[in-house]
């Protein structure tokens, strides 16, 4: 879908980048997902930020926020109220576990949030992407091992707080086709797009984009 038809769609998801959208785009394909939204590659978090009073300005019907928790959740939270509020949106005190949704007394748009991994701590798609790899793996506790023996002679140029970004991308070297990406590797089945947390994540789409399916 190019940028064309993304913008002709009356509804918006807005990620942060190349590897959410491409997440995103896997895990509606497995589940027959209605893509009755564009997905917006905002390259980057500030960026996406600055998008959100500008789509509801535009009546945008439903706008999807999708973005990470990064190292702590509650900021990020405090951030989205500062947008959103002034719009007359009544967030509430904490993300909803299963996918936050909010109408505005003062804008017509819909406001759905989802903080990556899982609304409820810390972390990012990295994250997410890692609690989709299957329970019996046997090559993560060795990538686990790895990862934990560079930073600890600290011969990692990664920062900590990259952790899991680190693990899952030498776990994904370590598959059938070396350096998979994150989607991909959930179309190959690499990564189990059956995990409760990716039913969650589908189902706080479809509430927001998809209500009539979610009725039905």
């Amino acid at each position: 879908m190019n940028r064309l038809d993304i913008e002709q769609l009356p509804a918006k998801l807005l990620v942060e980048g190349n590897d959410d959208l491409h997440v995103v785009l896997a895990i509606c394909h497995q589940f027959k997902v209605v893509q009755s939204f564009g997905i917006v590659d905002s390259k980057g978090i500030d960026a996406l930020l600055v998008q959100i009073p500008v789509r509801i300005k535009l009546r945008d019907s439903n706008l999807g926020i999708l973005i990470d928790a990064d190292v702590d959740i509650h900021a990020r939270w405090q951030q989205l109220q500062n947008i959103l509020t002034p719009l007359g949106y009544d967030l509430p005190e904490v993300p909803n576990a299963k996918g936050t949704i909010v109408n505005s007394s003062k804008a017509t748009t819909i406001v759905g949030i989802w903080i990556m991994p899982n609304n409820q701590v810390p972390g990012m798609l990295e994250d997410f992407a890692q609690v989709l790899i299957p329970l019996d793996d046997a090559a993560l506790p060795l990538a686990t091992k790895a990862i934990d023996e560079v930073l600890n002679k600290s011969a990692a140029k990664f920062s900590p707080v990259h952790r899991s970004k680190a693990l899952i991308h030498t776990w994904l070297a370590w598959q059938e086709s070396p350096g998979t990406p994150l989607g991909l590797a959930i179309t190959k089945s690499y990564l189990d797009h059956n995990h409760a947390l990716c039913g969650l994540f589908v189902n706080w789409l479809n509430r927001l984009f998809n209500p009539e399916s979610e009725a039905s």
